[in-house]
């Protein structure tokens, strides 16, 4: 199963917004992949990486494309902590980590 926090909803939708101001079209399909690769990750937790910023098992993160997917492991699949383009480095996550 996968289930989103606040924060990584409001990520996917600043992406498709961002997307959307040059192309509605390719923000849509863009969105979409990056929840569909979220998907495939909850599938099989565990094949994602672990977070270099955080060092912890149990938050991983998967690539579609040159965006991270952060999420953490749970007992019934995953939890997306948040997504963004991934040149940058991942800021505070502490809230959402519980």
């Amino acid at each position: 199963m996968l289930r989103w926090t606040e924060r990584a909803a409001a990520d996917l939708l600043a992406i498709g917004e961002y997307i959307a101001a040059d192309n509605p079209t390719a923000a849509r399909a863009w969105v979409e992949k990056l929840r569909q690769r979220a998907v495939k990750a909850s599938k099989m937790p565990r094949t994602g990486r672990v977070v270099p910023e955080i060092a912890r098992d149990d938050v991983r993160e998967v690539f579609q494309r040159t965006y991270r997917i952060v999420y953490r492991v749970v007992d019934d699949g995953i939890v997306g902590l948040t997504v963004f383009e991934g040149h940058r480095l991942l800021g505070k996550l502490d809230p959402d980590l519980g």
